[in-house]
């Protein structure tokens, strides 16, 4: 009997919590016993007796038994992911290691080496690391260095990171604020690429309440407002095909399904429109219980069906039957005109292919047993042990080719004989060249795409049919980096460049020689250190290749003290030292340094205003400690905060305005409206005249009927702007107002 556990002793007014855990272990055992295998529950148990035990002084941020928390990540794996057993006891065990005094040891000794493996990739790496660098990047390559060996560890590790982002309420703003970017850069980008788009669309929604929480509340409550009317709506649509579907005799289901608050605000910004005018709010889905052999054809009668009915956009058929995606998804998607002139996108898939949609990795697993086919999941984790093992770069350049290289949506190109290659968006000529062979990249010149002769840096279309050209006289240079998305062209690129440079070096080498043997001082490593940290180069290479080049001449080791064979650098002036830290407080502007940003301390701080996102009194801020610039503050939905947060977290200030009358900030207006007679007179005397707010520049370009203004106004914060927005909306004939970051 499981009331027999021998979890930790609990006080009495702990007793409701010992029945609580008690609660979520059961429900995962029943959620789990379809798995269960003989002696399976037995190890479960231990599990949970071991993990209990090891974090039963532990309390979660929230206040609850911190065991609660490793249970709720097992229920994830199981239930949302449709992990097995020993998936389970990892995830219940994944944060012993690094929390408590268990050791890998003991859990091999226990679980056996898979287990201890899986447990030893969830477990984070120690705190000491390259300060350049940030614990999330360090953290996510260790992961993957881990997926080479067993995928599972990632999927439990989204599973930890979607209880997190479920429970992140009771942390600090800035813990949400960076949680939040992690999740939003690497996370769900990840979750979408193994398949699971439900774990991806609730990380998005959870991040985007923490990073924009007004926007999320404006799209939730407007959905909330919608619900009845769209609810009959899509009963309305659905009626005809269901009765279709009948009559053709297919074993179907069919439901409407919101989408999320996230895409619903990305497609708002994307196309700026009003919440009113997105117009698939919801998505159809049909799933079809077809077998095997007849899956397409299936489909493809069901879509024949729907298009019978309401009228197709062509150019939203979205054809992944024939081209399934990367992570294995599968299915037909298009926008059909429905009742009323709304939009409405339909999915059509079948049960095997939804199962894959929504349990991905796992799902493909399942169905993969008993065949030998290598499929497109197999090719991408290989791309990926590929990538790591050539990867000499640090841990941030390697996030960010990881997510431009295997976390993009791809493309499919065709070689000239028509085999079929696949891309991440924004692929080049050049990607394609070495993606072939790397040979081929090397001596590539140009590339004929659809017949047509373009250059190496040409970006690359779905269904593009590519013939590279090569010339033997060819060879990489640097300018091609910027021609180039995948890792594999940029590693090869820099290798070939290293090669080339170590060649060019090595005259200058011989003459950093000749100069140090005439000067008495030998040819050590200690003396080629100081060497080269007096030039500020990142290694001896780049010193050997600058003097080849002539880029130094090396005039100033007249000035080295040289003791026996051992030289050292001259101690500089101290004047210049003052001149600098003079330079450098010219660099704060008077006016800004006395507006006030708390930090933790509350006291005074000296900042500047971010350039990418130009925030104002009243945003949501946060402050990011630069290398060499100080404070610079930036609004929490910059197109840079993902970045910045998820990448150096540990540089990030928190901050909040204080209200300051006396001091202005320059922002952006655009509006659109209808050219009628007096139009700009009413906007310039709504601006300067009743709100007397000051206009720093004022555009306006008249087309067809619609003009488009461009002004930048002085405000002192945010309320002011929006005040001016609202005013600015209530003009007749102005369709839009939306803020704009100013250069």
């Amino acid at each position: 009997m499981e009331t027999t556990l021998d979890i930790p002793k609990y006080s009495l007014n702990e007793q409701e919590e010992k029945k609580e855990i008690l609660r979520h272990y059961r429900a995962l055992l029943r959620i789990l016993k379809p798995k269960l295998k003989p002696g399976d529950k037995e190890l479960l148990r231990r599990a949970f007796e071991i993990a209990a035990e090891a974090h039963k002084t532990m309390r979660r941020k929230s206040g609850e038994p911190y065991i609660l928390h490793p249970l709720a990540v097992a229920m994830i794996c199981v239930e949302e992911i449709g992990l097995g057993v020993r998936s389970t006891i990892c995830a219940l065990l994944h944060d012993t290691v690094e929390d408590t005094d268990l050791t890998l040891d003991d859990l091999q000794r226990e679980f056996g080496s898979e287990i201890a493996k899986i447990v030893d990739g969830l477990t984070k790496i120690s705190n000491v690391l390259d300060a350049n660098s940030s614990k999330q990047a360090e953290n996510f390559k260790k992961i993957l260095l881990t997926l080479t060996d067993d995928p599972r560890v990632i999927l439990i590790k989204l599973a930890d990171r979607l209880h997190n982002m479920r429970t992140l309420d009771s942390m600090k703003r800035e813990s949400q604020l960076k949680i939040s970017s992690e999740t939003v850069y690497v996370y769900a980008p990840l979750a979408h690429r193994m398949g699971l788009y439900n774990l991806k669309t609730e990380m998005e929604d959870l991040a985007m309440k923490y990073m924009e929480p007004d926007s999320y509340r404006y799209i939730a409550q407007k959905l909330d407002n919608t619900k009845r009317e769209r609810t009959r709506y899509i009963n309305e649509f659905i009626k005809p095909i269901k009765e279709n579907l009948t009559r053709g005799h297919f074993n179907f289901e069919i439901y409407g399904r919101p989408k999320s608050i996230h895409s619903i605000w990305n497609k708002m910004k994307k196309k700026s429109v009003s919440f009113d005018e997105v117009y698939d709010l919801f998505a159809i889905r049909v799933i079809l219980n077809s077998p095997p052999e007849k899956e397409k054809e299936d489909c493809w009668k069901v879509y024949s069906l729907i298009t019978d009915e309401y009228n197709p956009a062509p150019e939203r058929l979205r054809d992944w039957l024939s081209n399934p995606k990367s992570n294995g998804y599968e299915a037909l998607h298009t926008t059909v005109m429905g009742p009323q002139g709304k939009w409405v996108e339909v999915q059509i898939r079948t049960k095997r292919m939804n199962d894959i949609a929504e349990k991905g990795l796992a799902a493909h697993w399942k169905y993969k047993e008993g065949t030998d086919e290598e499929n497109r999941f197999d090719k991408w984790f290989q791309q990926i042990r590929d990538m790591l093992t050539s990867q000499d770069t640090n841990s941030i350049d390697f996030l960010q080719d990881f997510k431009v290289s295997f976390l993009a949506e791809e493309i499919y190109v065709y070689s000239p004989k028509g085999d079929v290659k696949m891309l991440p968006i924004g692929a080049s000529a050049l990607d394609f060249a070495f993606a072939v062979h790397t040979a081929i990249g090397e001596r590539c010149i140009g590339a004929k795409v659809n017949h047509k002769l373009v250059p190496i840096g040409h970006k690359l279309r779905s269904g593009d049919q590519i013939e590279i050209i090569t010339s033997t006289k060819q060879k990489p240079n640097i300018e091609w980096l910027k021609f180039v998305v995948t890792t594999k062209a940029k590693t090869k690129i820099k290798d070939s460049l290293k090669e080339e440079k170590r060649k060019v070096a090595e005259e200058g080498k011989y003459t950093l020689q000749r100069k140090l043997d005439n000067m008495g001082a030998a040819m050590s490593h200690t003396n080629i250190d100081e060497i080269t940290s007096f030039y500020k180069l990142a290694s001896p290479l780049d010193l050997y290749y600058d003097i080849a080049i002539k880029k130094i001449d090396l005039r100033e080791l007249k000035e080295f003290n040289v003791f026996g064979d051992k030289i050292s650098i001259p101690k500089p002036n101290k004047p210049a030292v003052e001149e600098k830290n003079e330079t450098e407080n010219k660099n704060y502007n008077k006016k800004e340094a006395e507006l006030i940003i708390f930090g933790e301390s509350s006291d005074k701080i000296m900042y500047t205003l971010a350039n990418c996102c130009k925030p104002i009194p009243g945003d949501d801020v946060f402050g990011f400690i630069t290398q060499g610039e100080g404070l610079k503050i930036h609004r929490t939905n910059c197109p840079n905060a993902a970045r910045l947060l998820s990448h150096y977290g540990h540089r990030v200030v928190k901050t909040k305005w204080v209200k300051n009358k006396e001091i202005s900030f320059l922002t952006g207006i655009k509006i659109v409206g209808l050219d009628d007679v007096g139009v700009i007179n009413k906007i310039t005397n709504l601006i300067s005249g009743d709100l007397k707010i000051n206009i720093n520049a004022l555009t306006i370009e008249a087309k067809e009927g619609l003009f488009q203004g461009n002004i930048r106004v002085y405000v002192h914060d945010k309320d002011e702007l929006e005040e001016l927005v609202q005013e600015l909306k209530n003009l007749p004939g102005i369709e839009s107002v939306d803020r704009y970051d100013t250069e």
